[in-house]
């Protein structure tokens, strides 16, 4: 029996370090890292035989989503970067830049066979029909207790490890409640959450 091909990738990062632990994360018989630079489209000459693309931030695509590869996967935490990444067609997948391998990887193999991955929330909100820009608050929508627990953690100047250590949750479900917590309160970032959240009452200064 044949061994199936591994999926070809190529990385793209303007940080050496980056690029190092993606290679390291990455490449194994299933999966190989066959390239590795800071500028798209100078690396995408003569690589016909690319598979997926990863790259460390939507703005290293050069405007390229549609054109790049037929499959990319992009490290972003910026707000417009799911409207970007699916402009075009092929496997696409979205992930925080504080990804874990396991995510990662699952998100090269979905791109790869042509799947588009996307942030729980983000997919959320193409489900319901509202697009992609984040949402109004409506009153009827309010925080969870562990939201607020999340926001009063945030508003104290706390970063994401040690939110997770204080309340006893993953790293990555901290990510989930604050983008949550951002969709709900119409927040585009920690301090127009704070913000938000000390003029509705939410969160003591």
């Amino acid at each position: 029996m044949t061994e199936p091909e591994p999926i070809r990738v190529l990385i793209i990062s303007r940080s050496p370090a980056l690029r190092a632990g993606l290679r390291a994360l990455l490449d194994d018989a299933e999966i190989r890292v066959i390239d590795e630079g800071t500028e798209l489209r100078a690396r995408l000459v003569g690589q016909a035989h690319i598979d997926v693309v990863v790259a460390t931030g939507i703005d290293l695509l050069d405007g390229d989503e549609s054109e790049a590869s037929p499959a990319l996967v992009v490290l972003d935490d910026a707000p417009d970067a799911a409207q970007r990444l699916l402009r075009g067609g092929g496997g696409r997948a979205l992930l925080p830049r504080e990804a874990t391998r396991e995510e990662i990887r699952a998100g090269v193999l979905a791109a790869a066979q042509g799947f588009v991955m996307l942030p729980a929330m983000v997919a959320a909100r193409l489900a319901s029909g509202r697009g992609l820009a984040t949402p109004a608050y409506e009153e009827g929508e309010s925080l969870t207790p562990r939201e607020r627990e999340v926001l009063d953690l945030v508003a104290r100047g706390l970063p994401n490890k040690q939110i997770a250590r204080e309340l006893a949750i993953s790293e990555h479900t901290v990510k989930f409640h604050i983008s949550s917590m951002f969709a709900k309160l119409g927040a585009a970032s920690r301090t127009e959450a704070i913000r938000i959240g000390a003029r509705r009452g939410l969160v003591l200064l």
